[in-house]
Protein backbone atom coordinates (compact mmCIF):
# COMPACT_ATOMS: atom_id res chain seq x y z
CA UNK A 1 0.00 0.00 0.00
CA UNK A 2 2.80 2.41 0.93
CA UNK A 3 4.58 1.71 -2.37
CA UNK A 4 1.39 2.28 -4.36
CA UNK A 5 0.71 5.64 -2.67
CA UNK A 6 4.30 6.73 -3.25
CA UNK A 7 4.19 5.70 -6.93
CA UNK A 8 0.92 7.56 -7.57
CA UNK A 9 1.98 10.78 -5.84
CA UNK A 10 5.41 10.72 -7.49
CA UNK A 11 3.84 10.42 -10.92
CA UNK A 12 1.44 13.23 -10.08
CA UNK A 13 4.36 15.53 -9.22
CA UNK A 14 6.32 14.52 -12.34
CA UNK A 15 3.42 15.34 -14.64
CA UNK A 16 2.74 18.68 -12.95
CA UNK A 17 6.36 19.83 -12.87
CA UNK A 18 7.08 19.81 -16.59
CA UNK A 19 9.50 22.18 -18.34
CA UNK A 20 6.55 24.42 -19.17
CA UNK A 21 5.98 25.13 -15.48
CA UNK A 22 9.63 26.05 -14.94
CA UNK A 23 9.29 28.48 -17.84
CA UNK A 24 6.10 29.91 -16.33
CA UNK A 25 7.65 30.51 -12.89
CA UNK A 26 11.05 31.79 -14.04
CA UNK A 27 9.65 33.57 -17.09
CA UNK A 28 6.86 35.12 -15.04
CA UNK A 29 9.30 36.33 -12.40
CA UNK A 30 11.56 37.80 -15.08
CA UNK A 31 8.54 39.47 -16.69
CA UNK A 32 7.58 41.13 -13.39
CA UNK A 33 11.20 42.20 -12.92
CA UNK A 34 11.29 43.91 -16.31
CA UNK A 35 7.80 45.41 -16.19
CA UNK A 36 8.45 46.94 -12.76
CA UNK A 37 11.80 48.30 -13.98
CA UNK A 38 13.23 47.14 -10.63
CA UNK A 39 11.57 50.16 -9.00
CA UNK A 40 9.98 48.28 -6.04
CA UNK A 41 13.47 47.20 -4.93
CA UNK A 42 14.31 50.84 -4.33
CA UNK A 43 11.58 50.99 -1.68
CA UNK A 44 12.63 48.05 0.50
CA UNK A 45 13.37 50.50 3.31
CA UNK A 46 9.81 51.76 3.04
CA UNK A 47 8.61 48.13 3.12
CA UNK A 48 10.34 47.53 6.46
CA UNK A 49 8.79 50.74 7.79
CA UNK A 50 5.38 49.39 6.83
CA UNK A 51 6.12 46.13 8.65
CA UNK A 52 7.03 48.11 11.77
CA UNK A 53 3.56 49.66 11.66
CA UNK A 54 4.47 53.21 10.63
CA UNK A 55 1.41 53.61 8.39
CA UNK A 56 -1.15 51.42 10.18
CA UNK A 57 -4.69 52.78 10.21
CA UNK A 58 -7.25 50.83 12.30
CA UNK A 59 -10.04 52.24 10.14
CA UNK A 60 -8.74 50.65 6.94
CA UNK A 61 -10.58 47.60 5.58
CA UNK A 62 -9.08 44.19 6.31
CA UNK A 63 -8.40 41.90 9.26
CA UNK A 64 -4.64 42.02 9.96
CA UNK A 65 -1.89 44.60 10.40
CA UNK A 66 0.98 44.54 7.88
CA UNK A 67 3.16 42.80 10.47
CA UNK A 68 0.51 40.18 11.26
CA UNK A 69 -0.12 39.52 7.56
CA UNK A 70 3.60 39.09 6.94
CA UNK A 71 3.92 36.87 10.03
CA UNK A 72 1.03 34.72 8.87
CA UNK A 73 2.57 34.42 5.39
CA UNK A 74 6.00 33.64 6.86
CA UNK A 75 4.42 31.07 9.16
CA UNK A 76 3.37 29.26 6.01
CA UNK A 77 6.82 29.52 4.41
CA UNK A 78 9.31 29.38 7.31
CA UNK A 79 9.15 25.79 8.41
CA UNK A 80 9.69 22.44 6.81
CA UNK A 81 10.59 24.09 3.51
CA UNK A 82 13.55 25.78 5.21
CA UNK A 83 14.61 22.85 7.36
CA UNK A 84 13.52 19.62 5.69
CA UNK A 85 13.13 21.11 2.21
CA UNK A 86 16.70 22.43 2.05
CA UNK A 87 18.02 19.08 3.28
CA UNK A 88 16.01 17.30 0.58
CA UNK A 89 17.28 19.73 -2.06
CA UNK A 90 20.90 18.99 -1.15
CA UNK A 91 20.35 15.25 -0.74
CA UNK A 92 18.46 14.75 -4.01
CA UNK A 93 19.50 17.71 -6.17
CA UNK A 94 22.98 18.30 -4.77
CA UNK A 95 24.40 21.56 -3.35
CA UNK A 96 23.80 23.30 -6.69
CA UNK A 97 20.07 23.12 -6.11
CA UNK A 98 20.51 25.84 -3.47
CA UNK A 99 21.71 28.27 -6.14
CA UNK A 100 18.48 27.74 -8.06
CA UNK A 101 16.53 28.25 -4.86
CA UNK A 102 18.24 31.66 -4.67
CA UNK A 103 17.16 32.43 -8.23
CA UNK A 104 13.53 31.62 -7.45
CA UNK A 105 13.75 33.88 -4.39
CA UNK A 106 15.18 36.85 -6.32
CA UNK A 107 12.56 36.53 -9.04
CA UNK A 108 10.02 35.72 -6.32
CA UNK A 109 10.51 39.14 -4.75
CA UNK A 110 9.15 40.75 -7.92
CA UNK A 111 6.45 38.09 -8.27
CA UNK A 112 5.18 38.65 -4.73
CA UNK A 113 5.04 42.40 -5.27
CA UNK A 114 2.59 41.89 -8.12
CA UNK A 115 0.53 38.99 -6.75
CA UNK A 116 0.10 40.51 -3.29
CA UNK A 117 -0.66 43.99 -4.58
CA UNK A 118 -3.39 42.37 -6.67
CA UNK A 119 -4.65 40.45 -3.63
CA UNK A 120 -5.61 43.78 -2.02
CA UNK A 121 -6.53 45.57 -5.25
CA UNK A 122 -9.09 42.91 -6.20
CA UNK A 123 -10.47 41.70 -2.91
CA UNK A 124 -13.91 40.13 -3.06
CA UNK A 125 -16.61 38.98 -0.68
CA UNK A 126 -17.44 35.39 0.16
CA UNK A 127 -21.02 34.13 0.40
CA UNK A 128 -21.19 35.38 3.99
CA UNK A 129 -20.32 38.92 2.92
CA UNK A 130 -16.79 38.91 4.41
CA UNK A 131 -13.94 40.65 2.57
CA UNK A 132 -11.39 38.11 1.30
CA UNK A 133 -8.23 38.02 -0.82
CA UNK A 134 -6.39 35.48 -2.91
CA UNK A 135 -5.88 34.47 -6.56
CA UNK A 136 -9.45 33.15 -6.89
CA UNK A 137 -10.86 36.55 -5.93
CA UNK A 138 -8.31 38.39 -8.09
CA UNK A 139 -9.44 36.34 -11.08
CA UNK A 140 -13.15 36.71 -10.31
CA UNK A 141 -13.03 40.45 -9.60
CA UNK A 142 -10.32 41.52 -12.05
CA UNK A 143 -10.66 39.35 -15.17
CA UNK A 144 -13.33 38.58 -17.74
CA UNK A 145 -15.66 35.64 -17.11
CA UNK A 146 -13.83 33.52 -19.64
CA UNK A 147 -10.94 33.36 -17.17
CA UNK A 148 -13.04 32.43 -14.15
CA UNK A 149 -12.35 28.71 -14.57
CA UNK A 150 -8.82 29.50 -13.35
CA UNK A 151 -10.25 30.70 -10.05
CA UNK A 152 -11.90 27.33 -9.47
CA UNK A 153 -8.78 25.49 -10.64
CA UNK A 154 -6.74 27.31 -8.01
CA UNK A 155 -9.26 26.77 -5.24
CA UNK A 156 -9.79 23.06 -5.97
CA UNK A 157 -6.09 22.25 -6.23
CA UNK A 158 -5.38 24.58 -3.29
CA UNK A 159 -7.54 22.46 -1.01
CA UNK A 160 -5.08 19.62 -1.70
CA UNK A 161 -1.87 21.63 -1.83
CA UNK A 162 -2.57 23.27 1.52
CA UNK A 163 -3.01 19.99 3.35
CA UNK A 164 -0.23 19.59 5.97
CA UNK A 165 1.52 16.65 4.32
CA UNK A 166 5.22 17.52 4.71
CA UNK A 167 4.78 19.29 8.04
CA UNK A 168 3.03 16.47 9.88
CA UNK A 169 5.22 13.80 8.29
CA UNK A 170 8.48 15.49 9.24
CA UNK A 171 7.34 16.61 12.67
CA UNK A 172 6.44 13.04 13.59
CA UNK A 173 9.75 11.85 12.10
CA UNK A 174 11.89 14.15 14.23
CA UNK A 175 9.96 13.25 17.39
CA UNK A 176 10.49 9.57 16.64
CA UNK A 177 14.18 9.93 15.70
CA UNK A 178 15.34 12.50 18.25
CA UNK A 179 13.17 11.59 21.22
CA UNK A 180 11.77 8.08 21.10
CA UNK A 181 14.76 6.34 19.50
CA UNK A 182 17.55 8.51 20.96
CA UNK A 183 16.16 8.18 24.49
CA UNK A 184 15.67 4.45 24.13
CA UNK A 185 11.88 4.42 24.29
CA UNK A 186 11.72 2.39 21.07
CA UNK A 187 14.24 0.38 19.05
CA UNK A 188 15.73 1.95 15.92
CA UNK A 189 14.46 -0.96 13.80
CA UNK A 190 10.93 -0.96 15.28
CA UNK A 191 7.96 -0.71 12.93
CA UNK A 192 7.23 3.05 12.88
CA UNK A 193 3.54 2.76 11.95
CA UNK A 194 2.20 2.47 15.50
CA UNK A 195 4.19 5.44 16.83
CA UNK A 196 3.59 7.57 13.74
CA UNK A 197 -0.15 6.94 13.88
CA UNK A 198 -0.60 7.92 17.52
CA UNK A 199 1.80 10.84 17.11
CA UNK A 200 -0.42 12.01 14.24
CA UNK A 201 -3.52 11.69 16.43
CA UNK A 202 -1.97 13.89 19.14
CA UNK A 203 -0.80 16.44 16.55
CA UNK A 204 -4.27 16.50 15.00
CA UNK A 205 -5.89 17.26 18.36
CA UNK A 206 -3.48 20.13 19.10
CA UNK A 207 -4.02 21.55 15.61
CA UNK A 208 -7.78 21.41 15.97
CA UNK A 209 -7.64 23.48 19.16
CA UNK A 210 -6.01 26.36 17.25
CA UNK A 211 -7.44 26.29 13.72
CA UNK A 212 -11.06 26.28 14.79
CA UNK A 213 -10.37 29.74 16.21
CA UNK A 214 -9.93 31.14 12.69
CA UNK A 215 -7.42 33.54 11.13
CA UNK A 216 -7.15 35.94 14.07
CA UNK A 217 -5.98 33.22 16.45
CA UNK A 218 -3.64 31.78 13.81
CA UNK A 219 -2.07 35.19 13.08
CA UNK A 220 -1.69 35.96 16.79
CA UNK A 221 0.09 32.65 17.37
CA UNK A 222 2.32 33.20 14.33
CA UNK A 223 3.19 36.77 15.36
CA UNK A 224 4.69 35.40 18.57
CA UNK A 225 6.30 32.15 17.47
CA UNK A 226 7.70 32.99 14.01
CA UNK A 227 9.98 35.94 14.98
CA UNK A 228 11.14 34.20 18.19
CA UNK A 229 11.94 30.88 16.53
CA UNK A 230 13.58 32.58 13.53
CA UNK A 231 15.99 34.43 15.82
CA UNK A 232 16.76 31.25 17.78
CA UNK A 233 17.27 29.19 14.62
CA UNK A 234 19.41 31.73 12.77
CA UNK A 235 21.39 32.65 15.89
CA UNK A 236 22.27 29.01 16.52
CA UNK A 237 23.39 28.47 12.93
CA UNK A 238 25.46 31.67 13.04
CA UNK A 239 27.28 30.39 16.13
CA UNK A 240 27.94 27.04 14.43
CA UNK A 241 29.26 28.71 11.26
CA UNK A 242 31.47 31.11 13.22
CA UNK A 243 33.02 28.13 15.03
CA UNK A 244 33.82 26.61 11.63
CA UNK A 245 34.29 29.83 9.65
CA UNK A 246 37.19 28.46 7.63
CA UNK A 247 34.86 25.96 5.92
CA UNK A 248 32.14 28.42 4.93
CA UNK A 249 33.83 29.77 1.73
CA UNK A 250 34.26 26.22 0.42
CA UNK A 251 30.56 25.55 1.05
CA UNK A 252 29.59 28.63 -0.97
CA UNK A 253 31.98 27.59 -3.74
CA UNK A 254 30.44 24.11 -3.87
CA UNK A 255 26.94 25.57 -4.26
CA UNK A 256 28.04 27.80 -7.15
CA UNK A 257 30.13 25.19 -8.98
CA UNK A 258 27.56 22.41 -8.68
CA UNK A 259 24.74 24.68 -9.88
CA UNK A 260 26.12 24.47 -13.43
CA UNK A 261 27.49 20.93 -13.48
CA UNK A 262 25.15 18.63 -11.56
CA UNK A 263 28.10 16.48 -10.53
CA UNK A 264 26.65 15.85 -7.07
CA UNK A 265 23.37 14.48 -8.40
CA UNK A 266 22.85 10.82 -9.17
CA UNK A 267 23.43 10.61 -12.91
CA UNK A 268 24.99 14.06 -13.05
CA UNK A 269 21.90 15.74 -14.55
CA UNK A 270 22.00 19.53 -14.64
CA UNK A 271 18.27 19.58 -15.40
CA UNK A 272 17.68 17.64 -12.17
CA UNK A 273 19.63 20.27 -10.21
CA UNK A 274 17.66 23.15 -11.70
CA UNK A 275 14.27 21.45 -11.46
CA UNK A 276 14.64 20.31 -7.89
CA UNK A 277 16.11 23.63 -6.79
CA UNK A 278 13.15 25.51 -8.28
CA UNK A 279 10.69 23.03 -6.75
CA UNK A 280 12.13 23.43 -3.28
CA UNK A 281 12.50 27.18 -3.73
CA UNK A 282 8.88 27.50 -4.83
CA UNK A 283 7.73 25.45 -1.85
CA UNK A 284 9.95 27.42 0.50
CA UNK A 285 8.98 31.00 -0.39
CA UNK A 286 5.69 30.24 -2.20
CA UNK A 287 6.22 33.11 -4.66
CA UNK A 288 3.76 32.63 -7.50
CA UNK A 289 1.99 29.77 -5.75
CA UNK A 290 -0.88 31.98 -4.60
CA UNK A 291 -0.94 31.02 -0.93
CA UNK A 292 0.90 34.18 0.06
CA UNK A 293 -1.83 36.24 -1.61
CA UNK A 294 -4.46 34.83 0.74
CA UNK A 295 -2.53 36.00 3.82
CA UNK A 296 -1.57 39.40 2.45
CA UNK A 297 -5.05 39.85 1.00
CA UNK A 298 -6.34 39.98 4.59
CA UNK A 299 -4.13 42.97 5.46
CA UNK A 300 -5.76 46.08 6.91
CA UNK A 301 -4.99 48.67 4.24
CA UNK A 302 -6.56 50.72 1.46
CA UNK A 303 -3.31 50.89 -0.50
CA UNK A 304 -2.55 47.70 -2.52
CA UNK A 305 1.03 48.73 -3.29
CA UNK A 306 1.88 48.91 0.40
CA UNK A 307 0.99 45.26 0.88
CA UNK A 308 2.92 44.33 -2.25
CA UNK A 309 6.00 45.97 -0.73
CA UNK A 310 5.47 44.17 2.59
CA UNK A 311 5.18 40.84 0.76
CA UNK A 312 8.58 41.41 -0.86
CA UNK A 313 10.21 40.96 2.53
CA UNK A 314 9.06 37.34 2.62
CA UNK A 315 11.47 35.71 0.09
CA UNK A 316 14.38 37.72 1.50
CA UNK A 317 13.85 36.38 5.03
CA UNK A 318 12.65 32.95 4.05
CA UNK A 319 14.93 31.81 1.23
CA UNK A 320 17.88 34.18 0.92
CA UNK A 321 18.56 34.19 4.67
CA UNK A 322 17.07 31.15 6.43
CA UNK A 323 17.39 28.59 3.62
CA UNK A 324 20.95 29.70 2.91
CA UNK A 325 21.83 29.36 6.59
CA UNK A 326 20.44 25.81 6.68
CA UNK A 327 22.31 24.83 3.51
CA UNK A 328 25.64 26.15 4.80
CA UNK A 329 25.15 24.31 8.09
CA UNK A 330 24.55 20.98 6.30
CA UNK A 331 27.48 21.44 3.91
CA UNK A 332 29.90 22.54 6.61
CA UNK A 333 28.88 19.59 8.79
CA UNK A 334 29.81 17.27 5.92
CA UNK A 335 28.66 13.67 5.50
CA UNK A 336 25.52 14.82 3.67
CA UNK A 337 26.31 12.66 0.64
CA UNK A 338 27.09 9.47 2.57
CA UNK A 339 24.48 9.86 5.30
CA UNK A 340 21.41 7.61 5.27
CA UNK A 341 19.40 10.42 6.86
CA UNK A 342 16.98 12.50 4.82
CA UNK A 343 14.82 15.56 5.30
CA UNK A 344 14.63 17.03 8.77
CA UNK A 345 16.83 14.30 10.26
CA UNK A 346 19.73 15.33 8.01
CA UNK A 347 19.45 18.90 9.28
CA UNK A 348 19.23 17.64 12.86
CA UNK A 349 22.39 15.57 12.30
CA UNK A 350 24.18 18.73 11.11
CA UNK A 351 23.08 20.65 14.22
CA UNK A 352 24.34 17.83 16.43
CA UNK A 353 27.63 17.53 14.54
CA UNK A 354 28.47 21.23 14.92
CA UNK A 355 26.80 22.15 18.22
CA UNK A 356 26.51 18.85 20.06
CA UNK A 357 23.58 18.09 22.37
CA UNK A 358 22.45 21.75 22.62
CA UNK A 359 22.13 21.78 18.82
CA UNK A 360 19.83 18.78 18.94
CA UNK A 361 17.61 20.47 21.51
CA UNK A 362 17.48 23.70 19.51
CA UNK A 363 16.56 22.04 16.21
CA UNK A 364 13.88 19.99 17.96
CA UNK A 365 12.26 23.09 19.48
CA UNK A 366 12.45 25.01 16.20
CA UNK A 367 11.03 22.17 14.12
CA UNK A 368 8.09 21.70 16.47
CA UNK A 369 7.25 25.43 16.49
CA UNK A 370 7.84 26.03 12.77
CA UNK A 371 5.88 22.95 11.73
CA UNK A 372 2.95 23.85 13.98
CA UNK A 373 2.70 27.46 12.77
CA UNK A 374 2.90 26.28 9.15
CA UNK A 375 0.12 23.77 9.76
CA UNK A 376 -2.01 26.49 11.36
CA UNK A 377 -1.49 28.83 8.42
CA UNK A 378 -2.12 26.15 5.83
CA UNK A 379 -5.44 25.41 7.51
CA UNK A 380 -6.44 29.02 6.81
CA UNK A 381 -5.31 28.77 3.17
CA UNK A 382 -7.18 25.51 2.61
CA UNK A 383 -10.28 26.88 4.32
CA UNK A 384 -10.26 29.94 2.04
CA UNK A 385 -10.13 27.66 -1.01
CA UNK A 386 -12.91 25.45 0.37
CA UNK A 387 -15.10 28.47 1.14
CA UNK A 388 -14.72 29.72 -2.44
CA UNK A 389 -15.79 26.39 -3.93
CA UNK A 390 -18.36 25.09 -1.43
CA UNK A 391 -19.31 28.19 0.57
CA UNK A 392 -18.65 29.16 4.17
CA UNK A 393 -21.30 26.75 5.48
CA UNK A 394 -18.97 23.85 4.66
CA UNK A 395 -16.01 25.26 6.59
CA UNK A 396 -16.34 22.76 9.43
CA UNK A 397 -16.29 19.82 7.01
CA UNK A 398 -13.03 20.96 5.40
CA UNK A 399 -11.36 21.57 8.75
CA UNK A 400 -12.30 18.06 9.86
CA UNK A 401 -10.75 16.68 6.66
CA UNK A 402 -7.67 18.86 7.24
CA UNK A 403 -7.19 17.58 10.78
CA UNK A 404 -7.80 13.98 9.71
CA UNK A 405 -5.22 14.31 6.93
CA UNK A 406 -2.56 15.02 9.55
CA UNK A 407 -2.96 11.45 10.75
CA UNK A 408 -2.84 10.06 7.21
CA UNK A 409 0.37 11.86 6.24
CA UNK A 410 2.02 10.90 9.52
CA UNK A 411 2.18 7.29 8.37
CA UNK A 412 3.00 7.63 4.64
CA UNK A 413 6.51 7.88 3.22
CA UNK A 414 8.38 11.19 3.03
CA UNK A 415 8.51 10.90 -0.77
CA UNK A 416 4.74 10.53 -0.99
CA UNK A 417 4.14 13.55 1.26
CA UNK A 418 6.55 15.75 -0.71
CA UNK A 419 5.22 14.66 -4.11
CA UNK A 420 1.60 15.35 -3.20
CA UNK A 421 2.41 18.93 -2.24
CA UNK A 422 4.84 19.50 -5.13
CA UNK A 423 2.27 18.48 -7.73
CA UNK A 424 -0.49 20.59 -6.19
CA UNK A 425 1.71 23.67 -5.81
CA UNK A 426 2.68 23.38 -9.45
CA UNK A 427 -0.95 23.48 -10.56
CA UNK A 428 -1.71 26.35 -8.15
CA UNK A 429 0.98 28.43 -9.86
CA UNK A 430 -0.81 28.40 -13.22
CA UNK A 431 -3.82 30.60 -12.31
CA UNK A 432 -1.73 32.73 -9.93
CA UNK A 433 0.99 33.70 -12.41
CA UNK A 434 -1.27 33.89 -15.47
CA UNK A 435 -3.72 36.26 -13.73
CA UNK A 436 -0.86 38.38 -12.38
CA UNK A 437 0.65 38.73 -15.86
CA UNK A 438 -2.71 39.74 -17.35
CA UNK A 439 -3.30 42.34 -14.61
CA UNK A 440 0.31 43.57 -14.38
CA UNK A 441 -0.50 46.91 -16.11
CA UNK A 442 -2.97 47.69 -13.29
CA UNK A 443 -0.24 47.15 -10.70
CA UNK A 444 2.36 49.24 -12.52
CA UNK A 445 -0.10 52.11 -12.90
CA UNK A 446 -1.01 51.99 -9.20
CA UNK A 447 2.66 51.69 -8.24
CA UNK A 448 3.68 54.74 -10.29
CA UNK A 449 0.94 56.76 -8.59
CA UNK A 450 2.07 55.54 -5.17
CA UNK A 451 5.75 56.38 -5.81
CA UNK A 452 4.68 59.92 -6.63
CA UNK A 453 2.85 60.31 -3.31
CA UNK A 454 6.01 59.21 -1.45
CA UNK A 455 8.12 61.79 -3.27
CA UNK A 456 5.86 64.69 -2.29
Amino acid sequence: MQDAITAITSRYAELAWGPWLLMLLLGGGLFFFIVSRFTPFLYLGHAFALVRGKYNDPNDPGHLTHFSALSAALAGTIGMGNIAGVALAIKIGGPGAIFWMWMTAILGIATKFFTCSLAVMYRGKDDAGNLQGGPMYVIREGLHKRWHFLAYLFAIVGMIGCLPALQSNQLIQIIRDLVLIEQGFIAADADPFFYNFWGGVILAVVTGLVIFGGLTRIAKTASILVPTMSVLYLGSILVALLLHAEQVPAAFALIISDAFTGNAVAGGSLIAVITYGIQRGAYSNEAGMGTESMAHGAARTREPIREGLVAMVGPIVDTLIICTATALLILVAGDWAESSSAGVTLTADAFHALLGAPGTIIIFICVVCFAMTTIFTYSFYGTQCSNFVFGTRRVLAYRIVFVGFIIVTSVVSLEAAVSLIDGSFALMAIPTVVSAILLAPKVTAAANAYWQTLEK
